[in-house]
């Protein structure tokens, strides 16, 4: 009988193999070399074929398609459950193989390359800025323990860097100068390689003409809207706004039993990046409802009366993920509320 479904277990080097026939019986348990996963596949029949989602999988569910093979990609914590006993690469090809045979399983839709390229550009602009940080806190430190304190503040800190790459050393000991001197310039070769991050980023966004129209949402900026265009490849998938939020981790979990329901925290599931994108945004519109009322969406200075201000700002968050879903599948671009428009 010819192979039906394969779940294969990815790694770096080798593959896992788990293939059963269309009456569930399994036929090939075997491990693969890299070099040897295109040829193994080119031999089969097309076939449904499960994988976890991974860094890895997108690649390897393109080429595999390529063969004619129905891909699927999973959530590694939906095959889970299905893993029997001990954990090693043969139970995983297993477990793979049976999750994705499942009705109710839930897929991750195959990015393209673009859209990974676009992708690989946002962490590599999250992971700078996080070694911004860390360097500016570091000469911060250093200083402070000659007694020399440095204004909180991103300006005031490339200012500080700038004067230390010119020559304007502190009154510290000159071990102390060059390691400060060091850190000084690190400062500010990761700021001028931001700067031409977010360049490129800005004409991805002036191409694509859904991040421009996410881009109409109060409080997404273009960082937020080409990370949503790049990371949402198929938003019809979701049967409402709310399940795309949920997707997100920006819905309350549900604890109900013996017929009472009660909500907790968000969940906080999903990717965490675009989650933490729509958080910082909408804390933008909160403060600039404090500041300037009339400029926000007056449902959210309402809030601001009855609950704390985390809570509004995840609540909006919330909400602009919906709205979000709804400008991705109807091609439109956002409209105020009717109470806003002046």
């Amino acid at each position: 009988m010819e192979t039906s479904t394969v779940g294969l277990d990815l790694a770096k080097s080798i593959f896992q193999v788990h293939a059963i026939n269309s009456a569930g019986e399994a036929i090939v348990r075997k491990a693969l070399r890299r070099s040897q996963v295109v040829p193994f596949f080119t031999k089969l029949p097309p076939c449904l074929v499960g994988m976890e989602a991974c860094g890895t999988s997108h690649y390897w569910a393109r080429e595999l398609m390529k063969l004619g093979h129905n891909v699927q990609l999973m959530p590694p914590a939906y095959v889970k459950p299905y893993v029997k006993r001990g954990k090693t690469d043969a139970n995983d090809a297993e477990a793979i193989c049976e999750a994705v045979t499942r009705p109710t399983m839930r897929f991750v839709p195959v990015k393209s390359p673009e859209q990974q390229a676009a992708l690989a550009l946002h962490r590599t602009r999250s992971l700078l800025v996080k070694q911004r940080t860390q360097l500016v806190n570091m000469m911060r430190s250093l200083l402070g323990e000659f007694g020399i304190a440095m204004p909180r503040g991103l300006r005031h800190a490339l200012e500080v860097a700038r004067q230390l790459t010119d020559g304007s050393a502190p009154d510290v000991p000159k071990l102390a100068e060059r390691l400060v001197t060091s850190l000084a310039r690190q400062i500010s070769a990761a700021h001028e390689e931001l700067a031409l991050l977010e360049k490129e980023l800005l004409a991805w966004h002036r191409s694509n003409e859904l991040s421009q129209r996410l881009a109409t949402i109060p409080g997404i900026g273009v960082v937020a809207a080409t990370a949503l265009a790049a990371s949402v490849t198929d938003p019809e998938r979701f049967r409402s706004g709310r399940q795309f939020a949920a997707s997100l981790g920006l819905t309350p979990l549900q604890k109900s039993s013996g017929g009472k329901e009660k909500q907790g925290r968000i969940s906080k599931m999903g990717d965490r990046y675009l989650r933490q994108l729509l958080v910082v945004g909408m804390t933008s519109l909160v403060r600039r409802a404090r500041t300037a009322p009339g400029s926000v969406d007056p449902r959210i200075t309402a809030m601001l009366q009855r609950r704390p201000a985390r809570v509004v700002t995840v609540a909006a968050a919330n909400r602009a993920a919906r709205v979000a879903w709804v400008i991705m599948t109807r091609g439109e671009t956002y409209r105020k509320p009717l109470a806003a428009v002046v």
